[in-house]
């Protein structure tokens, strides 16, 4: 039982987070390198994210542990619930710590600062929801260190792509997370949590209607500065109607459709994945 709580803790029973954290990071792997990356760099890159990825929903339940059994979609968690106990938490997340080190010493050493910053930014965010009226921008900077890290792996200098590929992805990220924000809305509001989609307010589905347009648009640029191949638009037609599919389920705020938005956004993050592989 306790394995079982531990892998829930870590989140693996989840996937949808690690793939979300992947493509950017995989979209940046293929950008500086103009196509496949070198294995050894996949590879790093793949297990460092999962492991990244774990640590940070670690310290996040660690964080949110008086706060979770507060929201009926998390108070069943394993922190929170007492499955398992803070001291054992922090070992797991220390373990995850030193893998992700690992990975690190076998990237360039450029690559150190970097990592460093992902880390600082990774044990703030789980705070912001107290005092920051848009914690989903801090989440966007997280979930974004991977594309300047794969550039600086893979030796190669800062462009309009990198730039293009953080601007879509921030944008990305604060809409799916807008998304996610508004299945606890109602909960976050009686404890005092805050979140995006409690501050955009009514303008929610505006303003996430405006952010996924506008990356979906800054991805045909891409494509057009890059004299992309026919595949790439196939592929980007189709993940268009991923993103209206999702407007459709966030039309009427019913928190399990709205959570189910958020989900499909691994459906827009593989297809552009795949379109930018046949670009």
């Amino acid at each position: 039982m306790k394995w079982n709580a531990y892998w829930r803790l870590m989140r693996f029973d989840k996937p949808v987070g690690i793939l979300l954290l992947w493509y950017p990071t995989a979209w940046g792997l293929w950008f500086a390198n103009k196509g496949l990356p070198p294995l050894n760099l996949l590879l790093l890159f793949s297990v460092g994210t999962v492991l990244m990825r774990a640590a940070g929903c670690v310290l996040n339940d660690t964080a949110d542990r008086h706060i979770d059994k507060h929201v009926t979609r998390t108070k069943q968690r394993p922190l929170t619930s007492g499955e398992i106990s803070i001291s054992e938490a922090l070992l797991i997340l220390l373990v995850l710590l030193m893998g992700a080190l690992y990975i690190l010493i076998n990237l360039p050493p450029r690559c150190f600062y970097l990592a460093l910053a992902a880390v600082i930014i990774t044990v703030i965010y789980p705070f912001c929801k107290r005092f920051f009226n848009a914690p989903q921008m801090i989440l966007g900077l997280a979930f974004s260190m991977g594309i300047p890290m794969a550039y600086a792996a893979s030796g190669v200098a800062l462009d309009i792509q990198f730039t293009l590929l953080c601007a879509i992805n921030f944008a990305w990220i604060i809409a799916y997370d807008t998304m996610y924000a508004m299945t606890d809305k109602e909960d976050d509001l009686q404890i005092g949590v805050k979140s995006t989609a409690i501050y955009f307010a009514s303008y929610d589905l505006l303003i996430i209607g405006f952010l996924l347009g506008i990356i979906h648009c800054l991805w045909f640029y891409w494509g057009s500065l890059t004299h992309a191949r026919p595949g790439f638009y196939a592929v980007w037609l189709v993940a268009g109607n991923v993103l209206i599919y999702q407007g459709y389920l966030i039309s009427e705020r019913i928190p399990q459709s709205c959570f189910k938005a958020f989900k499909t956004s691994v459906y827009y993050g593989g297809l552009m994945w795949l379109a930018v592989g046949l670009a």
